[in-house]
């Protein structure tokens, strides 16, 4: 293979790592997270312990995997500065339920040391199934 003949292979890979990245806004805040399917009205809380799984999807969208398969996606009100960049959160709380308004502050992987960010409330939690290609 040239010299020539391998630059030109190269440039459809460079079209590709520029292509425009969908960002969350206020008008659209769950973009970059996978589309859904709303499955019901949001609920105010969900139960801790059934928590399987928290995923974060951007600066205003956290998914709460349950046991059982079931999906409850939290969109806030305002981006909560830095929460997709570690994409973790931690909370205190004194029940077994998170709620409507909770506190969450993003976790951040500062040195090695795991530090609390920005504080951000949570918004309704709404059943969700995401949708399959």
């Amino acid at each position: 293979m040239s010299a020539r003949s391998l630059t030109l292979a190269a440039l459809p890979l460079l079209a590709i790592g520029c292509a425009p990245v969908e960002r969350a806004t206020d008008a659209n805040p769950a973009a970059g997270a996978p589309a859904v399917t709303v499955l019901g009205e949001g609920q105010r809380c969900i139960m801790r312990d059934q928590v399987r799984a928290t995923v974060v999807r951007n600066d205003r969208v956290i998914d709460f995997e349950m046991n059982g398969s079931k999906v409850y996606r939290s969109t806030m009100d305002q981006r909560c500065p830095g929460l997709s960049f570690d994409r973790a959160i931690t909370y205190e709380t004194s029940i077994n339920q998170l709620c409507t308004n909770q506190i969450v502050y993003a976790l951040q992987n500062i040195g090695g040391v795991l530090q609390r960010g920005a504080g951000c409330t949570l918004g309704e939690f709404v059943p969700v199934e995401y949708v399959k290609d």
